[in-house]
């Protein structure tokens, strides 16, 4: 047997297993017997038995009587077959990772709330808080897009030579590489997400 031959096989059984496990729990769920199913799809009990433990393969014909009897339709029993496994990350409330950005002394904090993204940084989600009406404002510039969702309290942002009043429910974006950053802090505390967006390698 081939290396293609045998991960053929292999896929081929894994996708008998998945069916087996899928009719079994949804006859059960609905209640029904083996000696129920197999007799309205017109099928031995012990056969229905063998393609519920993925010891034969079945026709599409089958499967489509199989689907009927159990109230389904067929694409229902392939649903969820060989979806990929993802990535996701769950940041809960509060646990976001604090980070230390020009500012952080000014009574501003920033909390990054995605991390460990790969050797290629593709975007950096902060939370930044502000409590003091501090004169000194940093002033910041970095490749990309910058995306700002204002969440609670008033600040005027300047972007180049234009400032903008930012109220909760107001966005704001704009290109990183242009001088950015608050002018004034009009009603604390303010909160705001701010999302950096970083061009690609092939984009740079």
């Amino acid at each position: 047997m081939t290396q293609n031959q045998s991960e053929q096989a292999i896929a081929d059984h894994s996708l008998e297993r998945y069916l087996g496990n899928t009719i079994r729990e949804i006859r059960q769920n609905h209640g029904l017997t083996i000696a129920e199913v197999a007799e309205q799809v017109g099928i031995s009990r012990g056969m229905l038995s063998k393609i519920e433990n993925a010891q034969t393969a079945t026709s599409l014909e089958t499967l489509s009587k199989l689907a009927g009897a159990l109230g389904v339709s067929l694409s229902t029993l392939f649903r969820n077959y060989n979806i990929p496994e993802g990535g996701a990350q769950l940041v809960k409330n509060g646990n976001g990772m604090e980070v230390v950005r020009r500012g952080t002394r000014l009574g501003h904090t920033y909390h990054l709330l995605a991390y460990d993204q790969g050797p290629t940084k593709v975007f950096e989600p902060f939370l930044i808080t502000m409590n003091d009406a501090s004169e000194v404002f940093p002033t910041f510039e970095h490749p990309g897009t910058e995306f700002i969702y204002m969440l609670e309290g008033k600040l005027e942002y300047r972007h180049g030579q234009y400032t903008y009043l930012l109220e909760p429910g107001d966005s704001l974006t704009f290109r990183g590489d242009v001088p950015h950053g608050p002018e004034q802090l009009v009603e604390l505390p303010i909160r705001f997400l701010t999302v950096i967006l970083y061009p690609s390698p092939l984009e740079e």
